[in-house]
């Protein structure tokens, strides 16, 4: 075995996928879960929970490398400070954490939690690489279908997305986790920027759907923040390979 990994969020859209890279890779890898689960394909599997800093002293222990996926709409800050102090004392030597592009500009909560989740790592005294992602190809794949499902689709106006797959974040974390620390890395967005308009567009013509869309305007500091393109990294950043277009093509066929 190469390393002896702790993966949080190994049961999630992305860590499902990063989980058999690891293991290919011949990583010894063990996942630390809300629930119990039983050990498969040499993976083992501990019970804990980080927001509640529940369970995490026996799944950091031995781990010499820990890549931490788990996330949720609130709390990150806190549940990645609770994994901080286990991996402090336990001597972690690479302490990995995906974050999102505009965590740092987009003044909404979820951003802000992801921030200080990231702060938190940067601080935390450990060698760390943090990389951001842009929007999921299946969040917005959830995002679309439930509007399509509407007589008329209200369209946020003036906001762009380069919605990226979640196996070509996979691939770039495997790669960062079996690497060297490297701080705060290139951002990783999808191929293409899509108006929204655009991705409702081809999720519709892909289903064989016609729907009225109808522009509407997003208010405040956030809607600004997007129309400003804040969500975007279109200098400092690499790009997967996979389009939208692609991943409906495969979703729904």
């Amino acid at each position: 075995m190469t390393s002896s990994i702790l993966l949080t969020g190994g049961t999630g859209t992305l860590g499902r996928l990063v989980l058999p890279l690891l293991r290919d890779a011949g990583c010894d890898v063990r996942v630390l879960s809300r629930r119990d689960r039983d050990s498969l394909d040499g993976v083992e599997y501990m019970s804990g929970d980080l927001l509640k800093g529940e369970g995490i002293e026996p799944a950091v222990d031995g781990a010499e490398i820990i890549l931490h996926l788990a996330g949720s709409t609130k709390g990150d800050t806190e549940a990645t400070e609770n994994l901080v102090r286990a991996a402090s004392r336990a001597r972690v030597r690479h302490l990995l954490y995906i974050s999102v592009i505009g965590a740092d500009r987009i003044p909404l909560s979820w951003f802000s939690s992801k921030l200080g989740a990231e702060r938190t790592v940067a601080g935390s005294g450990l060698p760390w690489t943090t990389l951001r992602a842009a929007q999921f190809h299946d969040l917005t794949f959830k995002t679309v279908r439930a509007m399509a499902k509407l007589p008329v689709i209200p369209v946020p106006g003036g906001m762009r997305f380069q919605p990226v797959d979640a196996r070509d974040v996979a691939a770039r974390l495997v790669e960062l986790t079996l690497g060297k620390p490297a701080g705060l890395v290139p951002d990783l967005a999808g191929p293409r920027v899509y108006g929204m308009a655009e991705l409702t567009r081809g999720y519709l013509r892909a289903r064989g759907k016609r729907r009225l869309m109808m522009p509407v305007r997003m208010p405040g500091k956030a809607g600004r923040a997007y129309r400003a393109g804040e969500n975007l990294s279109l200098e400092r950043a690499a790009t997967g390979e996979r389009t939208w277009e692609d991943f409906l093509s495969e979703r729904l066929r």
